[in-house]
C-alpha cells in the first residue's frame, strides 16, 4: 500500500514535524544539551517510522519535496545578508587569524573525508558529506549539498550528510569542555577581566514593520533571482557545478556590503534572522523526513570511522596549532571551545561550549565577539569554495 502525499500536505507535515521536534527537545535534557535542532528531532523521527512501516511492508510514504529547494536558498541567501564586513574590523587580527584556521579546517575535513572513503571503497563524494559538508556546514549545508549529490547521482549522500552532522553535534558539545580545561590546567590560564568590566551593551530593537519585513523580502528574492541566474550561467559556462543557493548566498554578500555604504539602516538584521530561521527549520524538516534510512546501513562503519578521526583533527588542531596561534592566553582557550563546537557542528554548539567554560573560569568578550561572527556566516565564504571544487574534482 502507498500514500503520496502532495506538495501542500507535505509542507503541513514538515511543519507539524518542527513543532513536535520542538516539544521534544524541551523535554528532553540530553538534546538540549547537544544543541540537536529540533527540525532534525522531528524529521528523523518521521523517517524512522516510514522505514519501520516500508520494511513491514504496512505502508510505503512518498513525498512531494518539490518547495525544498526554495526554503533552502531563501536560508542561504538570509546567511549571505548578515555577512557585513565592517564586523571583521571589530574583530581586528584575532578575527582573521580564526577565520583562516576555519578555511584551513574544511579543506582538511574534506580531505580525510575523501582519503577514507578510498580506503573503504566508496565514493569520495561520500566521504566528503562526513567532511566539512556536515561537520564545519551542519544540517543545513549536509541537507543541501546531500541533495546536491543525490540530483547528481550519488545515492545515500543525503542520508550520510545528515547522519554526520547530528554525531559531530554530539560530538562537538563532548570534546569542547574537556579540552579546554585541558588547556587551562596546563597552562595555568587566568581571565583577563572579571565579570564587572564586561558591560552588556543593549542594542535598540526596532519593532518589526509591514514595511520594514517586506524591504527585506525584496532584498531577499532580489539575491536569490540573481544568484540563481548567475550560478546557471556560469555552470552552463565553465561546467563547474555551482548550486544555485550558493551563488544567492554570495550575491546577498555582496548586496549586504553595496547596501551598508547606501544605507546602513536599511537592513534589519530582526527580520533577515526571522525568515532563516523559519526557512531553515521547515526545510531541515523536509530533507530529514524524506532520507531513507535503509540506504545507510552499509555505509555506517565508514561514517563513523570519518567522524571519529574528525573529532581527533580538531581537538589535536585546536590544542597545538590555533591555540598558540591566538595567542596562547585564557581567551584564546576560550576561543578554541567555540572552534570545536562550530567545526563539528553548529553556532549555537560553538556558544553552549564557551559558555561553560566561562561560567566556571571567569569571561572572555574577545571570545564572544570573534567566535560567533565567522561560525555563523563568514567560515562560508571560505567553506562553500572548497566543498564546490572537492564536488568537481571528484563529481
Amino acid at each position: 500500500m502507498t500514500l503520496a502525499l502532495d506538495q501542500v500536505t507535505t509542507i503541513f507535515l514538515a511543519v507539524a514535524l518542527l513543532v513536535v521536534g520542538t516539544v521534544i527537545v524541551k523535554k528532553a535534557g540530553f538534546l538540549q544539551k547537544f544543541c540537536i535542532p529540533a527540525p532534525v528531532v522531528g524529521g528523523l523521527l518521521f523517517a524512522i517510522i516510514a522505514t519501520i512501516l516500508k520494511a513491514t511492508g504496512l505502508l510505503e510514504i512518498t513525498l512531494d519535496t518539490s518547495l525544498q529547494s526554495l526554503f533552502m536558498i531563501t536560508f542561504f541567501t538570509t546567511v549571505g545578508l548578515g555577512a557585513s564586513f565592517k564586523l571583521i574590523k571589530l574583530g581586528g587580527k584575532l578575527l582573521v587569524i580564526y577565520w583562516l584556521a576555519c578555511g584551513f579546517l574544511a579543506l582538511a575535513q574534506n580531505a580525510i573525508g575523501v582519503s577514507l572513503a578510498s580506503l573503504f571503497d566508496i565514493h569520495p563524494l561520500i566521504g566528503m558529506m562526513a567532511g566539512a559538508v556536515s561537520m564545519e556546514g551542519g544540517h543545513g549545508a549536509a541537507g543541501a549539498f546531500g541533495q546536491t549529490l543525490e540530483d547528481m547521482g550519488i545515492n545515500s549522500a543525503l542520508s550520510i550528510g545528515i547522519a554526520a552532522a547530528t554525531f559531530g553535534l554530539i560530538a562537538g558539545g563532548l570534546v569542547g569542555g574537556p579540552t579546554v580545561k585541558y588547556l587551562i590546567s596546563k597552562y595555568d590560564l587566568k581571565p583577563t577581566e572579571t565579570e564587572e568590566d564586561v558591560t552588556n551593551v543593549e542594542e535598540k530593537v526596532q519593532e518589526i514593520t509591514t514595511n520594514t519585513f517586506f524591504t527585506q523580502v525584496l532584498l531577499i528574492t532580489f539575491c536569490m533571482a540573481l544568484g540563481t541566474y548567475l550560478g546557471e550561467l556560469f555552470s552552463t559556462a565553465t561546467g563547474f557545478v555551482l548550486p544555485g543557493y550558493v551563488g544567492s548566498m554570495f550575491v546577498a554578500v555582496i548586496v549586504r556590503n553595496i547596501v551598508d555604504k547606501r544605507n546602513p539602516n536599511a537592513i534589519d538584521m530582526k527580520s533577515i534572522n526571522l525568515i532563516g530561521d523559519v526557512t531553515l527549520g521547515i526545510f531541515l524538516s523536509m530533507a530529514l523526513m524524506s532520507i531513507k534510512l535503509w540506504e545507510v546501513a552499509d555505509l555506517a562503519l565508514p561514517m563513523l570511522v570519518i567522524v571519529f578521526v574528525q573529532v581527533v583533527f580538531i581537538v589535536l588542531f585546536g590544542i597545538f596549532i590555533l591555540f598558540r596561534l591566538l595567542g596562547k592566553n585564557y581567551d584564546a582557550a576560550v576561543m578554541v571551545a567555540g572552534f570545536t563546537g562550530h567545526g563539528l557542528g553548529a553556532t549555537p554548539n560553538a556558544m553552549a561550549n564557551m559558555a561553560a567554560v566561562t561560567e566556571r573560569f571567569g569571561p572572555s568578550r574577545k571570545a564572544y565577539l570573534v567566535v560567533p561572527i565567522v561560525g555563523a556566516f563568514l567560515i562560508d565564504v571560505f567553506a562553500m569554495p572548497i566543498i564546490i571544487t572537492t564536488i568537481n574534482l571528484f563529481k
